[in-house]
């Protein structure tokens, strides 16, 4: 599997909006049909820019949907962010390999 993480700095003065935004969004990246599922985090460690940054990760069945979503969705879904936000919100993508999970076991 293939983790698409998406870390986006969001300004303070547009957090409000877009945090209703983004949770409007990632079903509509989910209805792709090419994930399996998004988790969204916010990241804790202070970073040196001002705002507060959160990471969406999308879990992709493979490389080859990945590449579907990049082919025939991304541009079109990235552009609404970019035209309603500008430089306000700041993102950077990472594709991830899935290895492998590891669990606590309770005996």
């Amino acid at each position: 599997m293939i983790i698409y993480n998406v870390t986006l700095n969001i300004e303070n003065s547009i957090h409000d909006e877009w945090l209703v935004w983004i949770k409007q969004h990632i079903p509509k990246v989910l209805a792709t049909g090419l994930f399996l599922k998004a988790t969204f985090t916010k990241v804790l460690v202070e970073e040196s820019i001002e705002g507060l940054t959160y990471s969406i990760q999308y879990l992709a069945q493979s490389k080859q949907a990945l590449e579907s979503y990049h082919k025939l969705h991304a541009a079109e879904i990235q552009a609404e962010g970019l035209q309603k936000f500008g430089d306000k919100m700041l993102a950077f993508r990472t594709e991830l390999e899935w290895i492998d999970e590891y669990k606590v076991s309770t005996h």
